[in-house]
C-alpha cells in the first residue's frame, strides 16, 4: 500500500467534539496549532478558525445572559473583519 492509500485509511472525520478536544490540548500548551495541522490533518487556519469559534462560544456561555447564534455571528464578525 502506498502513502497516500494509507492516509485514507486513516482519515477521520472532524466531529465538533474531536475538534474541541484538539482545541482543548491547544490552550492546555501540549501541543501547538501549527503542530496540530501538520500531524492531524487540517490546515492551519482551520484549526486557527476553530480556536476562534470555540473561545466566542465559550466566552457567550459564561455570560449572564447568553447572546443568540445570529449575536454570536456578529460578535465572531466584529473580531475577525477589521472595522472601516
Amino acid at each position: 500500500m502506498g502513502e497516500t492509500e494509507d492516509r485514507k485509511d486513516e482519515v477521520q472525520r472532524w466531529t465538533a467534539k474531536r475538534r474541541a478536544a484538539l482545541i482543548l490540548e491547544i490552550l492546555k500548551g501540549k501541543t501547538t496549532i501549527a503542530e496540530a495541522a501538520r500531524t492531524q490533518g487540517p490546515t492551519v487556519a482551520e484549526v486557527e478558525r476553530w480556536r476562534e469559534r470555540f473561545l466566542a462560544g465559550a466566552e457567550n456561555a459564561l455570560r449572564s445572559r447568553p447572546r443568540d447564534e445570529e449575536g454570536q455571528k456578529d460578535e465572531l464578525i466584529r473580531r475577525i473583519v477589521p472595522g472601516p
